[in-house]
């Protein structure tokens, strides 16, 4: 069953922090199958607290998506993520087709 990351960006605080995150955080995808599904495109907020910005990316199954998000390369990477800006981060499991 696939599974997805829902990335939902509250607020940015240091933009050098940011720009840290994206060059280091791409090279902890290789070796995982992943699809993006969004990334941070138009976005329109109907209920709920506001956002900057929403990704969401699909992976094969949870237990890929988990190892992915606990992987060294991430946590490395996500450590700049946690200084720049504040988000709420969900990981979802699918349903079959």
């Amino acid at each position: 069953m696939p599974a997805y990351v829902v990335f939902a960006r509250l607020r940015t605080r240091d933009p050098e922090e940011v720009k840290l995150y994206a060059q280091q955080a791409p090279k902890s995808l290789a070796g995982h199958t992943i699809k993006f599904l969004a990334q941070f495109g138009r976005f329109e907020v109907k209920e709920g607290g506001g956002v900057e910005g929403v990704a969401i990316l699909e992976f094969r199954n949870f237990a890929e998506e988990v190892a992915w998000y606990e992987s060294p390369a991430y946590q490395n990477a996500s450590q700049h993520r946690y200084k720049g800006e504040d988000y709420s981060v969900v990981i979802v499991e699918g349903v079959q087709p």
